[in-house]
């Protein structure tokens, strides 16, 4: 690479976002542009309602990054980090056209090979076709709507034709049946309420879960949508109460689901109140509060491992790292950091050139012993693994309010069809 060229890379990449070296002393990307650098993009409503959630699933792709580079590198190569905020003050969250922006960032920036994120699926819907269209891989560890990977879209959001959105979670298809299975078989509800945000997640996964519960014979006495940025949801939850349900289900993310959850608490306190991973993270705990945030239930997409033995260390080094505790998408991001690592490698090692197409290819046939387990896709990006863990929020006094490691109380693996 001529100086020129360097000089040439190392503009594109100071100037194309939050960019920097996650490589300690070795310093910022200006003072390394004789290196062979990679960039990662990162892409999550780092402001916002879920700013709590996306930060540790920040931390879990910064700490893959930075062990990487402590090691010397991958392939010979260092990795940088272009990290990109998909929340506008104006939505109050994740925003699909800011997400759509993002994605042409990462596209324009010849270094980013690959990309961590999407957060949500709204995102996802909004950012998967212009990945497409330039052949860029991203990873998500927590985006769950199944449109995105379904071969029956694929004309919407992968034109190009190749799997670009890749998961290490597995998605809506699982998530709302499997709680649905959970509720008839544990929980022995007879009756639903059901309620969405509004957002791709929320509707597709309060879609599945409601279809699930009808086929296995609960009783789905209704079903609404809120409206993020309303303050008041007094009117439909005194409705739901008259119809007086064994339980309420929720499909949607925080920006709703905290003031769904302080009125719920008051106005139907008695109900079995239960929601995808949308609501689960600190922001919950802490906005929500106790008591009104205890009892919920929840789900989330992938293992529950960060309570193992085996991952003691892991966490404690999270925790010394990052000052907070570790989430299960925490675990996710970093497991799907080094499944683009991975790829990268192999890429490297049958010789041919470390670009974007190539780097796809490899995280397609991917096959890696992770932290969650062996990640692997099938030919739509979507895991193989298909466990949906749930958890009920318990009020531990122990530990701080908005500790999600302690507050959410994992109960087991959600059953894949009902018992009965």
């Amino acid at each position: 690479m001529t100086p020129h060229t360097r000089r040439r890379l190392a503009a594109a990449l100071l100037g194309a976002g939050a960019l920097w070296a996650l490589g300690g002393a070795h310093g910022p990307l200006a003072a390394r542009a004789a290196e062979k650098t990679l960039a990662i993009g990162l892409e999550l409503p780092l402001t916002g309602a879920d700013a709590d959630a996306s930060a540790r699933i920040r931390y879990g792709f910064e700490m893959a990054l930075e062990e990487a580079n402590a090691a010397g590198g991958v392939a010979g190569y260092k990795l940088e980090a272009m990290v990109l905020d998909s929340a506008t003050s104006t939505a109050g969250q994740y925003d699909p056209a800011q997400a759509a922006t993002n994605a042409k960032k990462f596209v324009a920036n010849p270094a980013v090979v690959a990309a961590i994120g999407p957060m949500m699926s709204g995102e996802g819907k909004a950012m998967s076709p212009i990945l497409s269209a330039a052949d860029l891989a991203t990873v998500t560890p927590s985006s769950t709507n199944p449109d995105i990977s379904d071969p029956k879209f694929a004309g919407q959001y992968r034109p190009a034709g190749k799997a670009v959105y890749f998961r290490t979670v597995t998605t809506d298809a699982y998530q709302g049946p499997n709680m649905a299975n959970y509720m008839k078989d544990t929980l022995k509800v007879k009756s639903v309420y059901v309620l969405d945000d509004s957002g791709a997640y929320g509707v597709g996964l309060a879609n599945a879960f409601e279809a699930q519960a009808k086929k296995i014979g609960i009783e789905v006495l209704g079903r609404d949508q809120l409206n993020p940025k309303e303050a008041d949801y007094t009117t439909v939850l005194t409705k739901i109460k008259a119809l007086t349900p064994s339980a309420l289900y929720y499909g949607g993310v925080l920006q709703a689901g905290v003031k769904l959850a302080k009125q719920a608490y008051e106005i139907i306190p008695n109900v079995i109140k239960a929601g995808g991973d949308g609501m689960t993270g600190g922001d919950l705990l802490k906005s929500g509060g106790f008591p009104a945030v205890a009892g919920w239930y929840a789900t989330i997409a992938s293992p529950h491992v960060t309570e193992d033995a085996a991952m003691a260390d892991w966490v404690a080094r999270f925790q010394t790292r990052f000052k907070v505790t570790p989430s299960d998408y925490a675990v996710t991001s970093y497991d799907g950091t080094l499944v683009i690592i991975d790829a990268i490698k192999r890429v490297a090692a049958s010789g041919k050139e470390v670009n974007r197409s190539s780097v796809r290819d490899a995280i397609q046939a991917t096959k890696l012993k992770t932290l969650q387990g062996e990640v692997a896709f099938d030919e739509n990006g979507d895991m193989v693994n298909k466990v949906i863990s749930v958890f009920r929020i318990v009020h531990d006094p122990k530990y701080p309010d908005d500790d999600v490691l302690h507050q959410y109380k994992y109960i087991g693996v959600a059953p894949a069809s009902p018992a009965s």
